[in-house]
């Protein structure tokens, strides 16, 4: 993927796609070492977050490799992974149900799922307000979302010192052990968000309530929970 000028639309779902199935075989290893296993703890937050009964079923969005999937079932829940990236399902180590497909539009009947989680995928969908209209749509009355993303630190010094390690060590240590094309895209692809209050709104206007954001380890990343 180019990192020079960002695709969008139609290209930019094909680039995201053949991206990650570049990266699959060693997404894990990266992952661990790039946010040096914050990612577990960002994970089991935003599990936490959901608040449903054990047996609830789940929606891992962008699931990769299952991750999200295997800390789910952990607790009780019964997660179904869906991803683009026929390379990330293929890598995949986890036992729940997997589903290649498209997040804009999910192949999961209306009101058919108890609750929802997407891990930093937000940035690469080519739309969220039709992302989030089909988590409105498949996630029942009373269920909930919870969905992780990176985020710029509100405090100056740690966003100084995040930026550098963000947008010239990150790349590095994915070049290293991966696609370096891959990983040089990664802190780009943030300009993608929307500001937090816009994103905030959009799935208010699309029928979640209790809609909320918090900043977790020091403002690197965010938390967004919702209830249908």
């Amino acid at each position: 993927m180019p990192v020079d000028k960002l695709p969008e639309g139609d290209e930019k779902r094909a680039a995201v796609q053949q991206m990650f199935d570049t990266i699959a075989p060693r997404y894990d290893l990266v992952n661990r070492i790039m946010t040096m296993r914050l990612d577990v703890a960002w994970r089991r937050k935003a599990q936490a977050s959901l608040n449903l009964a054990r047996g609830s079923s789940v929606l891992d969005l962008a699931c990769g490799t299952g991750d999200f999937c295997r800390s789910l079932e952990s607790d009780g829940y019964q997660p179904v992974g869906v991803d683009l990236s026929f390379g990330m399902l293929d890598a995949a180590r986890t036992g729940a149900p997997l589903v290649q497909g498209d997040l804009l539009r999910l192949p999961i009947k209306d009101a058919g799922i108890d609750g929802a989680v997407c891990g930093f995928a937000l940035r690469n969908l080519v739309s969220l307000e039709p992302f989030f209209a089909e988590l409105a749509r498949v996630v029942r009355p009373g269920g909930r979302i919870a969905l992780l993303d990176v985020s710029q630190p509100d405090n100056a010094v740690v966003r100084f010192g995040h930026g550098l390690y963000f947008n010239r060590i990150v790349p590095k240590v994915g070049g290293l052990l991966s696609d370096g094309r891959a990983y040089a895209y990664l802190p780009k692809s943030v300009s993608y968000l929307p500001e937090p209050q816009e994103m905030l709104r959009m799935l208010s206007q699309a029928g979640l309530s209790d809609v909320d954001r918090r900043q977790l380890s020091g403002g690197i990343s965010q938390l967004i929970t919702a209830t249908r």
